[in-house]
């Protein structure tokens, strides 16, 4: 689960990691009184979006003064805010964080994140802040430092040193930087999260360290343990399908393909997706019924995938194991005298009784295209897909 950069920085702060002071606005009246608050100054004006590389679409401006302040938050909020990562949909702005003026000297970068090949949190730092930091680590790996942290042990004073002599941090900068990091790991553990990211960190005029931008991406499993997280949780920032998905426990990610996919568990998902590619199609949606594919489960997932407009054809994937193929075959019968479907749908069943299943799809009223194997319905599905274009 992501949260937002306000919420972030709150989490942040109960953590002793030092932020700018800040304010929440939903209105331009709000956005003036918050930056009279840090008057006299300039004040930055923050569009809250789950999405990075905001600057780069307007969702960062910079005003001298609170008039211009409520100024600038009534062209930004309302606005849809477009960057790399939200794709050219973009994101409605309905709220904005207004922060008091800082005077920069260095921007750095840190973040804490699991490492599950090493079976350890790895800290990464970097002189290179407030860049892209994925272009940075491919242009020039040597300004990414990296330590590995055991979690019996936690971060090691040696360690550290060998950080902040990269940062170039020093004296009470270091010191600072010391309990900075360790209330990173310990905000990472506590929350279950599986990364939090500074960036920039910031080193200021005066010599302090503060956070000045942050992400935070919670653990959705672990979230029954942290009832007050998951109240950050906005819906409206998230893709209404897989919100949707979520409520009848169905694991759902929308893609921007014409092939509806629905199958059961999420390494066969993610080969269905790739041989469809293969196939010369794309998957419009990553979709995993679970090991429960009953009736009310699938009818649900096809509602999902009948919502989205863009869905051609839809294969369904399904390796019967727990699950018999039988059942699956009366569920997806069940389910489709329940939702009305009007594209192809192209089905493989291997497994457990899937002879009998294949024959209770013959037999039904409805028109299936039932598939030998997975290669053979990757390529049925693109040509069915390809026909209802």
């Amino acid at each position: 689960m992501n949260v937002h950069e306000y919420q972030a920085k709150e989490i942040l702060r109960r953590f002793d990691i030092p932020i700018p002071r800040g304010q929440l606005a939903f209105t331009p009246a709000e956005a003036r009184k918050a930056a009279e608050a840090f008057a006299p100054g300039k004040v930055v004006l923050k569009a809250q979006v789950h999405a990075g590389g905001r600057g780069k679409g307007g969702g960062i401006k910079l005003a001298e003064d609170p008039k211009e302040a409520e100024r600038l938050a009534g062209s930004m909020l309302g606005m849809k805010l477009v960057t790399p990562q939200t794709g050219a949909e973009g994101k409605i702005v309905r709220k904005l964080l207004v922060e008091e003026g800082l005077a920069i000297d260095r921007e750095l970068y840190l973040s804490a994140l699991i490492d599950r090949a090493r079976r350890a949190v790895v800290v990464v730092a970097s002189a290179a802040g407030g860049m892209d930091i994925e272009e940075v680590a491919r242009v020039s790996p040597e300004k990414i430092l990296k330590e590995w942290v055991d979690p019996n042990l936690g971060v090691l004073d040696f360690q550290l040193r060998r950080l902040f002599a990269g940062l170039e941090l020093r004296g009470e900068q270091a010191k600072a930087g010391a309990g900075l990091v360790r209330g990173l790991l310990q905000l990472l553990v506590a929350c279950d999260a599986s990364l939090v990211e500074i960036n920039p960190l910031i080193v200021t005029k005066d010599g302090r360290l503060l956070a000045l931008d942050a992400k935070l991406n919670l653990d959705d499993n672990a979230l029954y343990r942290h009832p007050d997280l998951a109240t950050l949780r906005d819906l409206e920032e998230e893709e209404p399908l897989e919100v949707e998905a979520s409520r009848h426990h169905l694991s759902y990610i929308k893609l921007s393909g014409t092939i509806g996919c629905m199958v059961n568990g999420a390494g066969l998902a993610m080969a269905t997706m790739d041989i469809i590619q293969l196939a010369g199609g794309m998957p419009a949606n990553f979709l995993d019924v679970g090991g429960a594919a009953d009736v009310e489960r699938v009818a649900h997932a096809f509602q999902i995938l009948m919502s989205d407009a863009n869905v051609r054809a839809v294969l369904i994937n399904i390796f019967g194991g727990i699950v018999r193929c039988d059942r699956v075959a009366q569920g997806v019968i069940a389910a489709l005298e329940k939702v009305e479907v009007q594209v192809p749908v192209v089905i493989r069943l291997a497994g457990t009784n899937s002879e009998e299943a294949n024959r209770l799809l013959r037999e039904s009223a409805l028109e299936f295209v039932i598939a030998e194997d997975l290669q053979d319905a990757a390529a049925k599905v693109v040509a069915a897909a390809g026909r209802a274009a």
